[in-house]
């Protein structure tokens, strides 16, 4: 099986080709620059480069969220937009569970986060259980400070992962104390690789119907919502 994986779910984006159990190759930036502008073209130099034809691809493996409003529609939009054209399956995987994936065989619970501003993050809890990366806890919109403490009322030990773990260390410390880590710094980055490997043995989706998982709308939408309670999200997107 041929697998293009893409992810812009947040700053950093991230393309990998895979075949089988393979990553081919792999393409990661971590740069303040639009994801629309260079998405495709980067998805063009990687095919050209493995001297892939998107015609051989069978599936593509899109980061669904949680992560930022805008960069989650380019990559899904994108991701969907291919799956209809070359008539090819599409696969969904959380943007926590790839980045959790990245510390593979970790003995810790692993708590990916991103930010999600004023001391909020999106984050859930995962561990490698027999080979597995398995799901612990549900990802997640919750302020940093009472996930922390929840986490606090369980057993082990936990492992944050992130780029903006920097931001709420103090506060996973104060709760964890001697029971918190901070994964290798190679594993705080959003792997493509990761996410098509994961990607592979997971079920196709229905392209038509499928939508990032948002996990918490974006400002501007929840105050349309309140002020027009009685209209779908598809008036919201026609409006804007």
């Amino acid at each position: 099986m041929k697998v293009l994986a893409i992810d812009t779910s947040n700053q950093a984006m991230s393309i990998a080709v895979i075949e089988d159990s393979k990553i081919i190759g792999e393409l990661t930036t971590n740069i303040k620059r639009n994801h629309s502008e260079r998405l495709m073209p980067a998805i063009d130099e990687l095919m050209n480069d493995v001297h892939w034809n998107p015609s051989e691809l069978d599936r593509i493996v899109v980061a669904k969220g949680p992560g930022s409003y805008t960069g989650l529609r380019i990559g899904v939009t994108i991701a969907k937009t291919l799956v209809w054209t070359l008539k090819i399956e599409l696969v969904g995987i959380s943007s926590l569970k790839m980045l959790a994936g990245n510390c593979e065989m970790s003995p810790h619970y692993l708590v990916p986060l991103f930010d999600a501003r004023r001391k909020n993050i999106y984050t859930g809890l995962y561990q490698w259980q027999n080979g597995e990366l398995i799901q612990v806890e549900a990802d997640t919109h919750i302020s940093a400070e009472k996930w922390a403490e929840y986490l606090s009322k369980k057993e082990g030990t936990f492992e944050l992962i992130g780029e903006d773990r920097f931001l709420y260390k103090d506060t996973f410390e104060h709760y964890l104390t001697n029971r918190v880590y901070e994964a290798p710094l190679k594993d705080h980055l959003p792997k493509a690789g990761v996410l098509g490997l994961l990607g592979l043995h997971e079920e196709p989706v229905d392209a038509h119907t499928f939508t990032p998982d948002y996990l918490k709308l974006a400002e501007a939408e929840e105050n349309w919502r309140k002020e027009h309670p009685d209209q779908l999200e598809e008036a919201y997107v026609e409006k804007i």
